[in-house]
């Protein structure tokens, strides 16, 4: 699908749906037309926009002004067009993070950044085996938690986006632990990548190869690497001091509640634990391992769904009772009933 081409000066919003300045050159995406939608001129005035990025809870739509030096804003229920950041640092792709945060990339200090809560900036990634990064240029976040990211030379082959200077690192694809700093790359040899996506599934990432005429679209099989567990030498430490008592309850910090979870389960299965009779003729009890906890910070649980309640989200989890989330403006969210 494509907009007709119409010079600027001659633009005038469709006054009737479907709108006819949406052409369909491959029949295959007729499917995925909403008769209902037309194209919008939402601001004027960029000299080179790109890196889209919406924020639906706060209904408005952030994008940069690559030469400009900016970011730029525009609401939804006014229709107002601000300039959300400026200096940028010639900031170009952005997206948000599975916590609502705001990720950048940006081509003048040659990094990957987050936009806190409270309005501060956190570095990410500026540096790969001590090397500085080329412009990181287009990011996406994945289910996971994980952040991938381009690094072409763009940013750094002139002043025009960027400023002048030499390439250090080949013009890879990079993934992101953001839990534990871990930069690696998933792909190193397409030349200057640019633009990339997932799959719904996630299974692979498609990303554009712009070093190449005429430019391709290369497809990443994403590979689905463990996460990062870093409590699990804690409850390691836990489950060993329930099974042979050597420590109190009392002493088990923020795990006091999960500990007292397993130990009634421990105690109600005790009555339904088989017996048998030892060599010695004393009765005994077959050991068991404790049974986890259904939901733990740094453990998997199993979604069944997703529910919006007072402007947040609310997990259901499989046979548990989900625990209320406090969202980042202190508005609590309770468990959606099931």
């Amino acid at each position: 699908m494509a907009a007709a081409a119409r010079p600027l000066a001659q633009w005038q919003e469709s006054q009737r749906y479907p709108d006819p300045r949406i052409e369909i050159l491959d029949p295959s995406f007729a499917q995925y037309r909403i008769n209902s939608a037309k194209v919008e001129r939402l601001a004027t005035g960029m000299r080179w926009a790109e890196g889209p990025v919406w924020f639906g809870d706060g209904r408005y739509l952030l994008w940069s002004d690559i030469p400009n030096n900016r970011i730029m804003k525009w609401e939804e229920e006014t229709g107002a067009v601000s300039v959300f950041r400026k200096p940028s640092n010639f900031s170009n792709g952005n997206t948000r993070d599975r916590q609502g945060r705001l990720l950048t990339c940006e081509h003048d200090t040659r990094r990957v950044t987050r936009t806190e809560y409270d309005g501060s900036i956190t570095v990410l990634a500026e540096r790969f085996e001590g090397k500085p990064l080329n412009s990181p240029n287009d990011i996406v976040c994945r289910s996971d938690g994980s952040i991938w990211f381009t690094d072409p030379p763009f940013g750094i082959l002139g002043n025009y986006e960027g400023h002048v200077a030499k390439p250090e690192l080949p013009t890879n694809v990079y993934r992101l632990d953001p839990a534990t700093s871990r930069l690696e790359v998933v792909a190193g040899d397409i030349a200057r990548p640019n633009g990339l996506c997932f799959s719904p599934d996630e299974r692979r990432l498609y990303v554009i190869e712009a070093g190449v005429t005429p430019r391709r679209g290369r497809r990443i099989e994403a590979v689905e690497r463990p996460r990062t567990d870093h409590g699990a030498a804690q409850r390691h430490a836990r489950r060993h001091a329930l099974r042979r008592g050597r420590e109190s309850l009392d002493r088990l910090g923020n795990g006091k509640r999960d500990a007292r979870w397993r130990l009634r389960v421990q105690r109600r299965r005790q009555a339904d634990r088989p017996h048998q009779r030892s060599r010695t003729g004393r009765q005994r009890v077959l050991r068991r391992r404790p049974p986890q906890p259904p939901f733990h910070g740094g453990q998997h649980v199993t979604l069944l769904s997703v529910r919006e309640y007072a402007g947040g989200l609310t997990l259901v989890g499989r046979g548990l009772k989900t625990p209320a989330i406090r969202l980042p403006d202190k508005t609590p969210c309770r468990p959606a009933s099931r």
